[in-house]
């Protein structure tokens, strides 16, 4: 793979080697785009003979593994801006270095980017996580529309998402997705260990957005599985752009959030993630709400929903 040099001379070399290029085309992801998925095809393709168990028509080894996160951390540099620890970056650099992208996209990076987060850490300074907005905020507060908003509409709203809302949505959770999986990557894959919290709001925030976090003590908490009885502790849910994600218990917020971060990173085990509106509870009610689920089928509901963002509650005066 060698004098392999440049997009144009992958396509001929592929078109030349048609078992080759049907084995490397095996290992495209669900939702790159043809840009995206040449530079990384044209990264796996030069670097192949520095792992000589790597062999065409072999679609699982260890080195093939590696070989297949490198090029996917590169590909997510690239394309997304992230960034990872300064060994993982000059690897794929080294590995990248040769590698014609036309028209990447320029991200605000190193000065910049610190220099923006540092702001934005500073306004958020009374809270102590940053992007978190609380269970006792306004109802319309949690999809970020002005307070008061809802009181100033006439008459009932209809409650739950608009059918198009899972389309609308569908492509940042591809985005990040991605940034989920690479920052796996960098960190050693997932496990009980990692501060799964900052993994997901690292990720969430490279692809430009926050997350909401909102807390309940347990007590509070109708409709809870059977099996828990407790009623010391909180209760923490974790959307994003309105989208559910996850439900966590603990004896504390911190417990709490720490515990729906990591139920939300098991979403992104799969091989892909997808919006959908799906039936729960909220307050003893059926409702519809928008989720990120996985491929794998589930065995039981959804925990109720502590927020929804799809309606203007009435106010406690009992007027619209």
């Amino acid at each position: 793979m060698a004098g392999v040099r440049c997009g144009d001379d992958v396509s001929d070399y592929l078109s030349q080697n048609p078992q080759l290029a049907q084995w490397v085309e095996s290992f495209r992801g669900y939702c790159e785009s043809n840009k995206q998925w040449s530079g990384r095809r044209e990264f796996i393709l030069r670097n192949m003979e520095a792992f000589p168990a790597v062999k065409p028509g072999v679609s699982s080894s260890s080195s093939l593994d590696r070989l297949l996160s490198l090029s996917m951390v590169w590909a997510n540099h690239v394309f997304l801006g992230c960034s990872y620890p300064q060994a993982v970056m000059d690897k794929i650099k080294e590995m990248g270095e040769g590698i014609a992208v036309q028209g990447p996209p320029v991200h605000k990076t190193t000065k910049d980017g610190i220099t923006a987060k540092g702001k934005r850490s500073a306004t958020d300074e009374g809270d102590a996580d940053g992007c978190v907005k609380r269970a006792k905020a306004a109802p319309n507060e949690a999809d970020g529309r002005p307070p008061g908003r809802a009181a100033a509409r006439a008459g009932p709203q209809k409650s739950g998402p608009p059918p198009q809302a899972p389309a609308e949505h569908q492509p940042f959770f591809n985005r990040l997705y991605k940034a989920v999986a690479w920052k796996l990557v960098s960190a050693g894959g997932f496990g009980p260990n990692l501060d799964h919290f900052e993994i997901l709001r690292s990720c969430v925030e490279s692809c430009k957005q926050t997350l909401t976090c909102v807390f309940v003590p347990l007590k509070d908490i109708t409709g809870l599985p059977a099996g828990r009885t407790q009623k010391d502790g909180h209760v923490c849910e974790i959307r994003c752009q309105m989208v559910y994600m996850g439900t966590g218990y603990g004896r504390d917020e911190s417990a709490a959030k720490a515990m729906a971060s990591k139920e939300a990173l098991k979403v992104f085990q799969g091989r892909k993630v997808t919006v959908k509106i799906c039936r729960r509870r909220y307050k003893g009610r059926d409702v519809e709400d928008l989720m990120l689920l996985d491929e794998l089928p589930r065995t039981q509901g959804f925990p109720p929903a502590l927020s929804y963002p799809f309606q203007d509650e009435p106010r406690e005066d009992g007027s619209s």
